[in-house]
């Protein structure tokens, strides 16, 4: 039997007579059908909806034999939409024809008159290669996806640094295991650099890694990005989709920026963590999963348990092994090793021919406190190398360094209050990642006054 659902066609064809015949039998087993005389107005059709099943006629009446126009209208349709599938309708006498038009890209023929259940199955058999060519469009997807992970700029941890040999210790101890990993260390020191070796080295290496921003992922979609949701169950849920968990099964999981996250929907992610199991929105299936958790961030997690803002049940999920990443300034000595490293990588990319880093630089660069982190030496090197001009990185190549030093210097020595206080309230606003009630607790301000003095200050 013929799936009753046969989705929504579009009928191309200048003879009415077609069109209404043709209606009429497929709107008893199909969504939708949508019929057009004039072959002129497909663009129009076709940039304005989405059709699983294209009908097109061969000729129309400007030339009723050759099948030009037929040919020029395929073309144009899979222009717009390389995936269509296109089923044309044609006189017994063209098959010929047919054949030659399945080659440019149509996917199968009928031919008039028509019999009803062979046209049926043929729009079936459509609508299942349609489907079939949309999983192929996921898998290839996931492929980049898995592609770009294995392929990131720097595969590998550079250091030798004694912080960083206690972080690599506590790496190879923890990353053959299925522990569960937060890692700390404020922005710019490789948290995510160090998720990706953990699970590199785990025995999860042969799955995905599957890495999800918190603080960009707003409460309304929360659930829908983690756990997934059925097809309907909200305006835009136009399809199935599965979560990060569901994506992650027998991988890693990485929840970046995991403090961002408010009570309720730490509540819901303890939840999950402790059935190891998700609900997509709209279905009440429990889904269970299997994945390998490491979280990170650069707020201070006890700090806040303390304070009523962090769960502490879901930080003992978290941290079965906690690791803390030293901050670039406590780790001088790495600085020639990552500033080579990423002085090599910016050559490359940029064509240019510098050779090495001045010793002078070196110690300039060791000199300067880098707040940033890595981050901020590697954007410092990056912009060094497009716009040096010799084979040899100097001090002055780093000026924007000193700017950046007597900025900060000036500031330390500033005792007008108004400017003090713009400059405190701007770092407040900024560690919190412009979370407006963080920032007014930390400044000792309620919610209201620090929105008095953002107005105040322009900020």
């Amino acid at each position: 039997m013929v799936d009753k659902e046969l989705g929504k066609i579009l009928i191309i064809d200048d003879n009415e007579d077609v069109l209404l015949a043709a209606k009429l039998l497929l709107k008893k087993h199909a969504h939708d059908v949508i019929i057009e005389k004039n072959p002129k107005k497909i663009p129009f059709l076709m940039n304005n909806d989405t059709y699983d099943v294209i009908l097109l006629d061969m000729n129309y009446s400007q030339d009723i034999t050759s099948g030009k126009e037929g040919f020029f209208w395929l073309e144009k349709i899979l222009e717009i939409d390389p995936s269509a599938v296109v089923i044309l309708i044609t006189a017994f006498g063209d098959v010929e024809m047919a054949v030659k038009a399945l080659k440019v890209g149509a996917t199968d023929f009928v031919l008039k008159p028509w019999q009803n259940e062979k046209l049926l199955a043929t729009i079936s058999s459509a609508i299942k290669l349609k489907k079939s060519y949309k999983e192929v469009d996921k898998l290839k997807q996931a492929k980049k996806l898995l592609e770009s992970d294995m392929n990131q700029p720097f595969k590998d941890i550079i250091g030798v640094s004694d912080a960083m040999k206690n972080v690599f210790s506590v790496i190879d101890k923890v990353a053959k295991t299925d522990a569960n990993v937060l890692i700390l260390g404020e922005n710019g020191t490789g948290k995510e650099l160090i998720a990706r070796a953990l699970h590199q080295k785990s025995i999860r290496k042969d799955n995905v890694f599957v890495g999800v921003d918190m603080g960009a992922i707003t409460e309304t979609l929360f659930e829908s990005e983690l756990f997934g949701h059925k097809k309907g169950a909200f305006t835009d849920a136009k399809d199935d989709r599965a979560g990060r968990f569901e994506v992650a099964n027998k991988g890693t999981l990485f929840l970046d920026e995991i403090g961002n996250l408010s009570m309720p929907l730490q509540s819901k992610l303890l939840t999950v963590l402790q059935n190891r199991e998700v609900t997509r929105i709209g279905s009440n299936k429990n889904t269970p999963v299997d994945i390998r958790l490491i979280c990170a961030t650069n707020m201070p997690l006890h700090d806040m348990v303390q304070e009523n803002t962090f769960r502490q049940d879901l930080l003992y999920r978290m941290n079965t092994v906690e690791l803390k990443l030293p901050p670039l300034r406590d780790r001088l000595e790495d600085i020639p090793l990552l500033a080579d490293h990423f002085m090599k990588t910016y050559c490359h990319k940029y064509r240019k021919q510098i050779k090495k880093i001045a010793a002078a630089t070196l110690k300039k660069l060791q000199k300067y406190s880098w707040p940033g982190n890595i981050r901020e030496l590697q954007h410092a090197i990056e912009r060094a190398v497009i716009m040096g001009e010799g084979s040899v990185l100097n001090p002055d190549d780093f000026f924007f360094l000193s700017e950046k030093a007597d900025a900060k210097k000036d500031m330390s020595e500033n005792y007008n209050l108004d400017e003090v206080e713009k400059v405190v309230i701007q770092r407040a606003i900024n560690k919190h990642s412009g979370n407006i009630s963080k920032a007014a607790k930390e400044l000792g301000l309620t919610r209201a006054s620090l929105y008095r003095r953002l107005e105040k200050h322009g900020l």
